[in-house]
């Protein structure tokens, strides 16, 4: 039998402080996961692209996902698609869950889990540009882990911030140097292609992190503040390839979050450095909190069962 969970399901089923160390485990041992997880993408005929993200694996989990995403950037919700958990043993089908859903989960949590690594651990305003479904859970994330600060928020779609800022009791400021200017750490979870902030928006000791740069084409943040950073992704072949390092005009290296983890590399190591996490986002993450919301739906009989083979 088939375990289909939808946002409503997943929704019940997550926990963000079990998912965050769901996350923060598999950045340390994902490594170890005995074939490379692929990231492939697609344009379309239509105004979107297609992304297939296979397959998700870790050490300890006898299952593996495949995600395929539908990305349609003026559409609301913006992605849509599915996860398919299958077992390790045989292949079965165990779950078909809500990709939009645990995308987002996943990619506000680790940028969470990046944020709170890298931001200064006296900042007393964060900034969000782009009020979206990631943006939402970054916070959540980071409300786990951390005091909240004072919030500003600015959003393409000045409902979409109103409405953020009430949920937060936060403030709309008029555009990305606006929040820039007045925060410490910077969140910005949009479908810019050009550059929302360059270093002089920017001032020492600032931590950005770019949620934006997925895929080939976007841009979030300059060259220039790049490189006056300490720059931290997610993969660094991937950075390269369709993420922050394969900005033009860039020529340079990244450390990542599994070597600031681990303690190979020391992340932020002065009050006055910008630092800045840029993550493409990893098969093995869909993984880690696929998993997490299968046994957690077993257990309570969550989602609906179906026979495929029926």
């Amino acid at each position: 039998m088939t375990r289909v969970l939808t946002r409503s399901d997943l929704e019940a089923v997550l926990e963000p402080t079990a998912c965050l160390a769901a996350l923060r485990d598999g950045f340390r041992t994902a490594g170890a996961a005995a074939v490379p997880g692929q990231r492939v993408r697609t344009d379309l005929p239509f105004p979107g692209t297609a992304t297939a993200l296979i397959p998700g694996l870790l050490p300890g989990i006898d299952a593996y996902t495949v995600k395929v995403n539908a990305k349609f950037p003026g559409a609301r919700p913006a992605l849509r698609g599915v996860i398919c958990l299958h077992s390790g043993t045989d292949g079965e089908l165990l779950a078909l869950l809500d990709s939009a859903t645990v995308t987002a989960w996943r990619t506000g949590l680790a940028a969470a889990l990046g944020t709170a690594l890298l931001a200064p651990a006296d900042h007393d305003v964060l900034g969000v540009v782009g009020a979206g479904a990631q943006a939402e859970l970054t916070l959540r994330g980071l409300a786990a882990q951390r005091r909240p600060g004072r919030l500003v928020v600015h959003d393409t779609d000045s409902g979409r911030a109103a409405a953020f800022a009430a949920r937060h009791g936060g403030q709309v400021l008029d555009s990305a140097e606006a929040v820039a200017e007045a925060a410490d750490t910077v969140l910005l979870a949009t479908w810019s292609r050009t550059s929302l902030l360059a270093l002089a928006n920017t001032r020492a000791g600032q931590h950005f992190t770019s949620l934006g740069t997925d895929e080939p084409g976007k841009r979030e943040l300059a060259p220039d503040l790049l490189d006056a950073a300490l720059l931290v992704v997610d993969d660094a072949e991937l950075a390269l390839r369709m993420g922050a390092l394969s900005a033009q005009g860039l020529a340079r290296t990244a450390a990542t979050l599994t070597d600031v983890l681990r303690g190979t590399h020391p992340g932020r190591t002065s009050d006055r450095q910008r630092t800045v996490y840029a993550p493409v986002g990893l098969p093995w993450q869909d993984l880690a909190l696929t998993w997490l919301a299968w046994r957690e739906a077993e257990r309570r009989g969550a989602g609906t069962t179906i026979d495929l083979l029926g």
